[in-house]
Formats: structure tokens, sequence, C-alpha cells
């Protein structure tokens, strides 16, 4: 099996955890322009992990406007096999409380104007998305929250908007209606994405307000979430401490992401120029190389 390496996508809380050493921010070229920002390399006991901000330091980028797939191509480059994603999301569920956790294993992804695919030119490729998480990286970050003592829902739905206006209440109650548990702005597409570049992927969201469907709470707000999720930071540090420490230790088997695109390009090897050829290399590269 190909060497593990993990890659945390998430906000500025998560690159300040005490224990990481040999830290590194680097600039990182992609095919698909610039990522969000420089990338953090750095190691917590001997295990060598990179993070993306993916908003960018200091929260500069919006979320129709981050480059998803400059950020996964570039994850690709460093060698990551597994990502971890964390979010900040409303609940769209009475027992899902401010400050909950929930491993997520579904999406409704309700985005338009992002570009959700590496394959937008000259070649075409269909990847699955019925089962878009990584079991054996869902089981990780359920043991981490378990040993951090820290609340938690294994499994849920997450229904990605476009923003970065948050919901009226029609939609709030109409997303409600379909049974989604959390709601947020940027697990898509990527997730997508990462499944196309046959990377493992699963998130963990973290519960900062109700939306605002909720009769018996305000509608969500900027120092609402902001509240929330500083009071969240350390359990967040503290999971993913423990998902360093610990993913190896679960072994994908038949994970969904795993050489995921034998079966998914459609074009005809004749039709495939070398100018896309060359610019899918990092994410394709294994595939496109056969006859």
């Amino acid at each position: 099996m190909k060497k593990r390496k993990l890659g945390i996508i998430g906000g500025s809380g998560l690159y300040n955890i005490e224990g990481f050493e040999n830290q590194k921010w680097k600039k990182v070229k992609t095919a698909w322009g610039e990522p969000s920002g420089h990338i953090l390399t750095a190691t917590l006991k001997g295990e060598e992990i990179c993070f993306i901000p993916r908003h960018g330091k200091g929260h500069r980028i919006n979320p129709t406007k981050i480059n998803y797939r400059a950020n996964i191509d570039a994850f690709k480059r460093l060698g990551v096999t597994d990502i971890i994603s964390v979010s900040a999301v409303g609940s769209l569920q009475e027992y899902l409380l401010p400050g909950s956790f929930v491993i997520v294993d579904q999406f409704i992804d309700r985005t338009f104007a992002r570009e959700k695919t590496f394959f937008d030119d000259e070649i075409v490729a269909h990847v699955s998305m019925a089962k878009p998480t990584s079991p054996s990286l869902m089981r990780c970050c359920e043991s981490a929250l378990t040993k951090s003592n820290i609340g938690y829902q294994m499994g849920g739905t997450y229904l990605v908007m476009e923003g970065p206006q948050f919901s009226s209440l029609a939609e709030s109650k109409m997303y409600r209606s379909w049974k989604a548990d959390v709601i947020g702005m940027t697990n898509m597409p990527e997730a997508k994405l990462a499944r196309e570049a046959e990377i493992r992927y699963c998130t963990v969201a973290m519960v900062t307000d109700f939306d605002c469907w909720h009769p018996d709470h305000d509608e969500v707000d900027v120092p609402t979430v902001i509240k929330t999720l500083q009071k969240n930071a350390s359990n967040a540090q503290n999971m993913i401490k423990e998902i360093i420490k610990t993913f190896k230790s679960f072994p994908p088997k038949n994970d969904p992401a795993d050489n995921c695109l034998d079966t998914a390009i459609i074009t005809a090897p004749r039709f495939r120029t070398k100018k896309t050829i060359t610019k899918l290399r990092i994410i394709a590269g294994r595939v496109l190389k056969k006859k």
C-alpha cells in the first residue's frame, strides 16, 4: 500500500497546535492556479502532516472564491493520501446543539457558482459519489472524539449552500424537510474533487448555531459563529492531535476513493491530447499513463 499521509483543511485555529514541530509554510504551484495560501507542513510525534487554511490566513476568501481545485491538487503534489476537513456549520436538527460535532457521511450539493471537476476539458470522467466519505477515516474521527471526551454524532447529511449570505427562513425550513442534519458553505466541491484525485476524505462538522429555523433562537450571525468556534477551539485541536497520532491504525479497506478512476474516464485514449494529459498528470497520471 502507498505510504499514507494526512492533510487537514480547516480554519486558522487548527494550525496553532501545541506539539507541532518542524513547521514550514510552503508555496505550492498547481495546474489550477493558486491554492488558498501557503501550505503548512509539520510533524507531531514524528507523523508528518499538511494543513491548508481553507479561507486563507485572516479568512480573506469567501466560500465561492476558494480555489478548491488548487487546494486538492497541492495536497496531491505533497503526497497527501487522506484528508480530514474541519468545518463550521449550522444545525438543522433540534438535537444537534451548538458546540456538538458531526462526523458527516453524506452531502447535498446546492452550490452553483464553483468549478466542480478536474475533468472539464477534452477528458471526461464520472466518479461515484454514492459514498462520499472514507469509512476508515470516519472510524478514526469517532475514536479521536471519544478519547477526547467530545460529544458527537456518527453520520449525518451536510447540505452545502452557495453563500456567502446565510439562509432565508423558507430555505432553512425546506432543508429541514429534506432531513439534512447540518448546513454549511465549504465542503462542496471539495469532497468531489478529493474523490477525483483518489484521496480519501472525511468531514468533521462543528455546530455553531441553529441557522434561522429555530423559534427559540435568533437567526445566525457572524459574532455567534465566532463565539462558538472560539469555545470549540481547544476541542478541535485535541481531536486533530488524536487523529494525527492514530489515523494509520485505521487502515482503509475497499475505500470508495481507492483507484476510483479505473472505471471513471469515458474519453477514448486517441482523443486525449498531450496538453490535457500534462495538466492532469498529478490528479490522474496513474490511469492516463495506461493505454
